[in-house]
């Protein structure tokens, strides 16, 4: 005879729900990687160099999105880039793969280049002879600005000086070249702190705009949901418009049917007007006339249902008479 439900140990009970939460919590979390849910096919591509791709990075043929980049790991002298393909596109054997900019401010994504008949078989890896690694701007500002800080122009100009003179019984033509070089030196050395200046003022722009990649990423979205929002609102906006112009077309005939009527009415209503304007004044000292006569009345009627007066010697007082 089984234990009933209720009278079992809730402790190993509670232990295996959460283990059982916990579980679907992970598989929840992580549904892309699973084998049968997850969905899509991996490859892998390796790169001589793949600075600014980063896990989650899109996966592109012919600028449509495909896949995103799953992995990246560093083997050796080069780098591979794991990623999975998502949507049902076919590439040969043969196909490329590159690191592009996706935009100015530095994200990157994978270009897929399919060539061949056929499709590449899943797992397979394209090998660095068929990949391109991107050129990343901003990095070469910061390796520009280190080389340079790193220059000694004195010792420079002092070098090309040296070549100058060892080679001032050459022809015209050298000796014209070298002076060129000479003064270019000198002119380089005397613009030493402009050129650091300017090179970091580059280093720190780029790095400011790299740092705001998600801001104006935002911005961009929000306008997109906007202009979305602004076209699945079009057909009630047109029909807004449609209305309005109706409107105004019966209003319009309405004037222009009644218009024989609605003249003389005017008419009459701008004499009233006229008139009440010539005897403002006398309105208003009507008014103000008004305002005593009005207030005893009131007071008359205010008591009650009679009428509250005073008439003046109207009766003689008793004992007034013979005096």
């Amino acid at each position: 005879m089984s234990t009933p439900f209720r009278a079992r140990d809730p402790l190993p009970i509670g232990i295996a729900g959460l283990l059982a939460i916990g579980l679907i919590l992970f598989a929840s979390f992580n549904a892309s990687k699973l084998p049968i849910i997850g969905g899509g096919q991996s490859y892998a591509a390796s790169f001589s160099e793949a600075g600014g791709l980063r896990t989650g990075d899109e996966v592109r043929i012919a600028g449509v999105r495909v896949g995103k980049v799953t992995d990246i790991s560093l083997d050796g002298n080069k780098v591979d880039v794991a990623f999975r393909i998502t949507e049902d596109v076919a590439f040969g054997p043969e196909s490329g793969a590159s690191i592009r900019m996706k935009t100015l401010l530095g994200q990157k994504y994978v270009s897929l280049e399919p060539r061949g008949r056929g499709q590449m078989a899943e797992g397979a890896t394209i090998p660095l002879s068929r990949t391109v690694s991107s050129y990343d701007i901003i990095n070469a500002f910061s390796d520009l600005t280190e080389t340079t800080e790193r220059i000694d122009t004195t010792q420079l100009a002092k070098s090309l000086d040296t070549i100058a003179s060892e080679f001032s019984d050459t022809p015209a033509n050298v000796r014209l070249a070298l002076d060129g070089l000479t003064r270019l030196s000198r002119t380089i050395s005397s613009r030493d702190s402009e050129l650091k200046a300017l090179l970091k003022a580059s280093n720190s722009v780029s790095g400011t705009l790299a740092d705001q990649n998600k801001v104006i990423e935002k911005i961009i979205t929000d306008g997109d949901l906007l202009l979305a929002e602004l076209y699945e609102r079009r057909d009630a906006i047109h029909t807004l418009f449609t209305n309005t112009s109706a409107m105004a077309v019966q209003i319009t005939g309405l004037v222009r049917d009644n218009r024989a009527q609605l003249g003389p009415a005017l008419t009459q209503l701008n004499g009233v007007l006229e008139t009440l304007r010539k005897h403002e004044a006398d309105l208003t000292r009507t008014i103000e006339a008004m305002g005593p006569f009005t207030r005893v009345f009131a007071s008359a009627l205010g008591n009650g249902r009679w009428f509250d007066t005073y008439i003046q010697n109207l009766t003689v007082p008793v004992g007034a008479v013979g005096r």
